[in-house]
């Protein structure tokens, strides 16, 4: 599934939502897709930092604890599991609980899909 983000606001998600319709109307088959939509520009970048960004891109390529994906990226412990956080949040990333032989259970990082797109619509 892809995801996609805006951040042309409530605006954006009404013309897409009317350009769907149009396409079931006619008969069209609709690819499954996420949509998150940001009301400003400003509030996209608040939330896709470059840190957070490149956290993203190491969890595409290899799924890994909060503490392994602290050690890859050479940064806090704190700092990676906020951004974490943060990024599921806005349903950019998920955590899967699993079993960690002798220590319980381990959250593994994964991402919501195989791709990102990022758009701004002017």
């Amino acid at each position: 599934m892809k995801t996609m983000v805006f951040s042309d606001g409530f605006e954006g998600h009404v013309l897409r939502s009317l350009a769907r319709i149009k396409k079931r109307e006619r008969g069209e088959r609709l690819r499954a897709e996420r949509i998150i939509t940001f009301a400003d520009p400003l509030h996209m970048l608040e939330c896709l930092t470059a840190q957070r960004i490149r956290l993203c891109q190491v969890v595409r390529t290899k799924r890994l604890s909060i503490s392994a994906l602290a050690e890859e990226l050479g940064r806090n412990r704190g700092s990676v599991t906020r951004d974490v956080n943060k990024l599921k949040k806005y349903g950019l990333l998920r955590l899967r609980e699993e079993a960690n032989p002798g220590h319980g259970v381990v959250q593994i990082v994964e991402p919501i899909a195989k791709k990102f797109e990022l758009r701004t619509e002017v």
